[in-house]
């Protein structure tokens, strides 16, 4: 019988997210809630595009354990205490965030570069034996040292070229993966659109958070009370929106295809690059919540009207990348939406903040109501339960083919 590897920490059969998992994802709510807190302290444009750039770096360093979990074992015990090291190394990097580009920039710097360290050094031990994925994982090594120099040499800058060279970071790091290929990486499907669909509920959480927080210097009165249900309204919307047919869709049509390049390259594109536009949506939509439930009868400011309506915007934009990689048709229903919502930033500027937050929340749920309507049937056959296993329940129909629904 022949002995185990001493070093091998491989993950089990099995594609459910498993506790330590999602252990580690609640470090995740902390870096989202002070995204949103930094482009709070300044609502500017400069102030938006420091948030979303950290929100950039901390995605990325989330997404890569999304990839790391579909190979190592997370329940080996060697594992857990590594991941602890790793969830402590993001809380660091998440509490320097206020000063990312001030006093703590070395500091987040050197906790980003703790958190990637550690994620490669557990994808070595996992790939002994596995040629292709180590290659992969030295690739990734050199893209993320890179990318780490340059936030290090950011710290010691200011202003353009602090911002320019966080842009070249971010670059770096998130282009490793796309010019030196998917091939080598190994992938449990089910698993990671699962560990996708979950962080986009814990971002859609923020949303909810955000109003408490926008809440907390105001009185409790009726406008404010209508205020938070609007906001949970919108948020329920943007919920819907994912998670009523496209996420159920998605992930079948990837558990589907045949391992190898094409699935991880579908992964990456859809996932770990196109789901950071629904999650930076999804905060630009709490900044917005958390500014009109603490000034409900004053116009927004042009930044925060932005963050608003664009935020669901982006969201929608989101999606119809989404569809665009894994169905190449274009969701025209989504697009325009997102068209209309940025039409409304300039009026929101002129108009209480619950009348623009009202405003938004009428248009995103009529596309929900729409889409819910018009292809009934089809979202009927996905969401069927008892469709054929591992794949869209529509996919086959004649009549019903998911790649001419709006909502996949």
């Amino acid at each position: 019988m022949e002995a185990p590897h001493p070093r091998r920490v491989t993950r089990r059969s099995g594609s459910q997210v498993l506790p330590l998992e999602l252990f580690f994802d609640l470090v995740f709510v902390l870096a989202i809630t002070q995204c949103t807190a930094l482009m709070a302290a300044q609502p500017t444009w400069a102030g938006l595009g420091r948030g979303l750039l950290v929100l950039a770096v901390l995605w990325w360093a989330w997404t890569a354990y999304a990839w790391l979990t579909s190979v190592i074992d997370p329940e080996a015990d060697a594992t857990r205490i590594t991941m602890f090291a790793a969830m402590s190394a993001m809380l660091v990097a998440s509490l320097c965030v206020p000063q990312a580009f001030g006093d703590l920039a070395l500091a987040f710097a050197m906790a980003y570069a703790a958190v990637r360290v550690i994620q490669i050094v557990l994808f070595v031990l996992a790939s002994p034996d596995d040629g292709d994925l180590r290659r992969s994982v030295t690739s990734l090594a050199a893209s993320t040292t890179v990318a780490v120099a340059l936030l290090v040499a950011a710290s010691f800058l200011d202003g353009i070229a602090q911002g320019a060279m966080w842009v070249l970071a971010i670059l770096f790091d998130v282009g490793g993966p796309f010019l030196f290929g998917s091939a080598g990486w190994r992938l449990v499907p089910g698993h990671f659109a699962e560990r996708h669909s979950l962080i986009l509920i814990i971002a859609l959480g923020e949303s909810i958070v955000a109003i408490g927080v926008g809440a907390e210097h105001v009185g409790i009165d009726a406008p404010v009370v209508a205020v938070a249900v609007l906001g949970v309204f919108l948020s329920a919307a943007l919920w819907w929106l994912h998670f009523d047919v496209v996420a159920l869709a998605t992930e079948r049509r990837l558990v589907a295809m045949v391992p190898g390049q094409a699935q991880n390259a579908l992964a990456r594109d859809a996932y770990s690059y196109l789901h950071l536009l629904l999650v930076a949506g999804i905060v630009l939509v709490a900044l917005g919540l958390k500014t009109v439930i603490a000034h409900v009868a004053d116009p927004l400011p042009i930044e925060v009207a932005t963050a608003l309506a664009g935020g669901v915007a982006l969201y929608l934009v989101g999606h119809v990348m989404f569809r665009w990689r894994f169905a190449r048709s274009i969701n025209r229903e989504r697009l325009g939406v997102a068209a209309l919502l940025t039409a409304l930033v300039p009026l929101s500027t002129s108009v209480p903040g619950w009348l623009a937050l009202a405003a938004v929340a009428a248009v995103t749920w009529a596309l929900v109501i729409y889409e819910t309507t018009a292809w009934s049937d089809t979202r009927r056959l996905i969401r069927d339960e008892h469709g054929m296993p591992g794949q869209d329940a529509a996919v086959d129909s004649p009549s019903q083919n998911p790649a001419d629904d709006p909502e996949v």
